[in-house]
């Protein structure tokens, strides 16, 4: 959620020192003690990088780890976290043909364009590192799904994005980041999200299908609204539509399931009022850039499923109509490839 880094490294977890370690195990050992009681449990790893997409600028590079605790039909109880718990009066009532609650953790992280200057300039985008930890409740009910969401993080030095950078900078080769001093300040974010996606036409033999959403998003780190539909050729698409929700706050690629596959190709249109990273500190003065708050973007993947896998690959591209030159730089500077691994443990 882009030379080498702007809207830079959402990930990598290899960090420069022992205290970053310490840090990440302690998040990653917080997920691994929350209650199970799921009929399956998968995990996923997803990597987004612009080098898919032939491009070294903007947002390049980001990870996140996510953990599935699923219930089928069978199931007495669709019970949701208590992080998603405040947004559960949007959801409908009634019965619930499958559920999953779902946990990731990820980083954010970006840069300016230049990344050897140590004072970029002030309409470039701000250094800025998220760390966060999300809890996603998606209940499927026929033809439609409906997703809640809670994303708790820090921005800032704390979230160790400089740390994260360098290291892998150093691994790869590349010039070092020498910005960071203007990064954002340490500050507790959020975002609270809801959506729904429809599977509005299918055919008879399952091989192609239309489906529809919207997204509503608010918080400190993003609040934004969102509509789009995608349209998928492929096999066992009906048990598979519901992963396209996951897909809203980039935790993994719309994944098939049950030995299946399918490619995709979607539009959604939207409008952002706020974003951290491009707006800056929420209660304290920092760098903030001009941007277009329409938003647009075509995505384009496939995924295939075996066993107990799941590999998928998407390519999302922001596009501007009758934009600024600074609109289409911002739209290049965004889009990149993301690839998602999910296996069943």
């Amino acid at each position: 959620m882009q030379t080498v880094n702007r809207y830079t490294r959402r990930g990598m977890f290899k960090l420069s020192n022992v205290s970053a370690i310490k840090y990440y195990l302690l998040s990653f050992s917080l997920l691994a003690t929350m209650p199970v009681f799921a009929d399956t449990s998968w995990v996923s790893a997803t990597l987004d990088n612009d080098v898919f997409v032939y491009e070294d600028n903007g947002y390049t590079n980001g990870l996140y780890v996510s953990w599935y605790d699923l219930r089928d039909s069978d199931a007495s109880d669709h019970t949701p976290d208590f992080w998603v718990k405040p947004l559960m009066w949007t959801m409908p009532s009634g019965p619930v043909e499958s559920s999953a609650n779902i946990y990731g953790i990820g980083q954010i992280i970006n840069t300016s364009d230049d990344i050897e200057d140590p004072n970029p300039p002030k309409n470039d985008f701000p250094y800025s590192a998220l760390l966060g930890l999300n809890n996603t409740f998606i209940a499927t009910r026929g033809d439609h799904a409906d997703r809640v969401s809670t994303t708790i993080g820090i921005v800032g030095p704390l979230a160790l994005g400089e740390q994260t950078q360098k290291v892998v900078h150093r691994i790869i080769g590349a010039q070092e980041p020498m910005g960071w001093d203007t990064q954002l300040k340490t500050e507790v974010a959020f975002q609270l999200s809801r959506s729904r996606i429809w599977r509005s036409w299918a055919s008879e033999l399952d091989t192609m299908d239309l489906l529809t959403g919207a997204d509503i998003s608010v918080g400190t780190i993003k609040s934004s609204v969102s509509t789009g539909f995608m349209f998928r050729y492929g096999r066992n698409l009906a048990v598979s539509y519901q992963t396209v929700l996951l897909s809203e706050n980039r935790m993994a690629n719309p994944t098939a399931v049950g030995n299946g596959w399918f490619v995709y190709a979607g539009l959604k249109a939207g409008y952002v009022f706020n974003q951290i990273f491009t707006d800056g500190n929420t209660f304290r003065d920092s760098r903030s850039i001009d941007y277009n708050h329409r938003n647009n973007i075509f995505t384009t993947g496939l995924t295939y499923s075996w066993g107990e896998s799941a590999l998928s690959f998407a390519v999302n591209s922001p596009f501007t109509i009758n934009g600024s030159d600074a609109d289409k730089k911002f739209d290049e500077q965004t889009r990149y490839g993301t690839l998602t691994f999910a296996w069943q443990i």
